[in-house]
């Protein structure tokens, strides 16, 4: 019988811990990407760069909406404080069946009123994250 040498504790604590750091990392990959997509999309919004942010669409969004300028359009009229945020901030997310998340965006509108925008985000056959929908829902004070 063999006996392996004398591990010392911190190399033994590593070597229990590295296959449960590696699962969390894994668990947070489609989070990080669908963060990456939505924070790369407002930043185009806010260059002006509507080509650019219908890159993010997945390709239902760019049935519905075929050409930039359709896309533009939709998000000046319906989606403003996504287009124009103050600050924003990623708040709770979800992952769905597939590989897709459901983001939590807080955002400051421009019109001075908080929102939350929920992104759908689904995974591509390429593995990249791309936008299938946004939910803006308007905050509202609570009652004192």
């Amino acid at each position: 019988m063999q006996r392996l040498p004398h591990l010392p504790a911190i190399a033994l604590a590593l070597c229990l811990t590295a296959p449960l750091a590696a699962a969390s990392a894994q668990a947070q990959e489609p989070v990080d990407r669908s963060q990456t997509m939505i924070e790369s999309q407002i930043t185009s919004f806010l260059r002006g760069d509507i080509e650019g942010a219908y890159s993010h669409a997945a390709p239902a969004i760019k049935e519905i909406y075929p050409t930039v300028e359709q896309f533009g359009k939709m998000v000046r009229g319906g989606y403003g404080p996504v287009y124009r945020p103050g600050n924003y901030a990623f708040g709770r997310w979800r992952e769905t069946p597939g590989g897709g998340v459901i983001q939590e965006v807080l955002i400051a509108g421009p019109d001075g009123q908080d929102y939350t925008a929920i992104y759908l985000m689904e995974r591509q056959p390429d593995g990249r994250m791309k936008i299938r929908g946004v939910s803006l829902i308007k905050q509202a004070l609570p009652q004192t």
